[in-house]
């Protein structure tokens, strides 16, 4: 097997777990790409190199959060250190309902000023790129023109580009600039891994079918669409194609968050150690229902 290293490109925050009394709160770090990179490396073969690309600060707390992606094995040696900057943070916490609530600090966060000066260094030499549009959003658009035309030659040179398209509609200035965007990014792909609900909220899609024939005509080689407990649907070469798997329902639900996430992960740790696009594709739901089994974005080693 061919060893393959993967870049997993993003912003890792600060969480902010806070208790029912709202006086204290539990420390953790995610971010949705660190989220893949996690799980990926925790399934995918030995054989593969898992690097996270980001850029933190100098303070204490990117110190820790880079010790706890390297505990999990992914490699930091591509993570940027700002001189002043830190790390976004973003709060969970229950409503009297019981619904949990949000809060996020991340507007001058050190990771928007991942690839400073369009230096695309950190990426060098790498096999696999995996992006979102939450990666895609907190950069500067000069950034953005410069990273999809680095893109371009990297995938002239053999590289393959992956993506999926988180759509958080507070990152963006208005959603026209996301969908020009997340339409180019399309363009760019080899392995796309999209949420029928962001899509269809981020391009007002009429129907689901409508959602499924503007992605097809984006002639993503490999498009794996994400459905929830429904299962993921499988568009190659624009193509909608039949799985030969059931794709069964999770039983317990505690906590969505890194649903998709944890999917991205398994899927590409399975498709990369070279198993069919269709079990690949089961391996990641498999994965998804059992992550949202659990309370937070990146579930102990003991519960996998």
């Amino acid at each position: 097997m061919k060893q393959l290293k993967i870049a997993s490109v993003g912003e890792a925050m600060i969480e902010l777990s806070v208790n029912e009394t709202g006086r204290q709160a539990s420390i953790g770090y995610a971010g949705d790409t660190l989220n893949t990179a996690i799980y990926l490396r925790r399934k995918v073969s030995n054989a593969h190199l898992v690097y996270f690309v980001t850029s933190l600060g100098q303070d204490q707390f990117s110190d820790k959060m880079s010790r706890y992606i390297e505990d999990e094995g992914v490699l930091c040696d591509q993570i940027a250190r700002h001189e002043t900057k830190l790390p976004g943070i973003y709060s969970i916490s229950k409503d009297e309902t019981g619904d949990r609530t949000f809060a996020y600090w991340r507007e001058s966060s050190a990771a928007r000023t991942l690839f400073a000066g369009s230096d695309f260094s950190s990426l060098e030499g790498m096999d696999v790129v995996y992006f979102s549009a939450i990666s895609l959003a907190i950069l500067p658009s000069e950034i953005v023109a410069d990273f999809f035309a680095w893109l371009l030659s990297f995938k002239q040179n053999g590289g393959r580009v992956a993506f999926d398209s988180n759509y958080r509609p507070k990152l963006w200035p208005d959603v026209e600039t996301a969908q020009r965007i997340v339409q180019k990014a399309w363009e760019l792909t080899d392995i796309g891994m999209p949420s029928i609900d962001d899509e269809m909220l981020l391009f007002d899609d009429a129907d689901e079918g409508a959602a499924i024939a503007r992605l097809s005509s984006y002639g993503v080689p490999q498009l794996i669409v994400k459905h929830g407990a429904a299962g993921p649907l499988l568009i190659a070469d624009g193509q909608v194609q039949t799985s030969q798997h059931d794709f069964d329902a999770a039983t317990v639900i505690v906590d969505t968050t890194a649903a998709g996430d944890s999917f991205n992960g398994a899927f590409l740790a399975a498709y990369f150690d070279g198993q069919p696009l269709d079990d690949a594709m089961l391996a990641g739901h498999n994965m998804a229902s059992h992550v949202i089994g659990y309370q937070g974005a990146i579930i102990d080693k003991t519960n996998m």
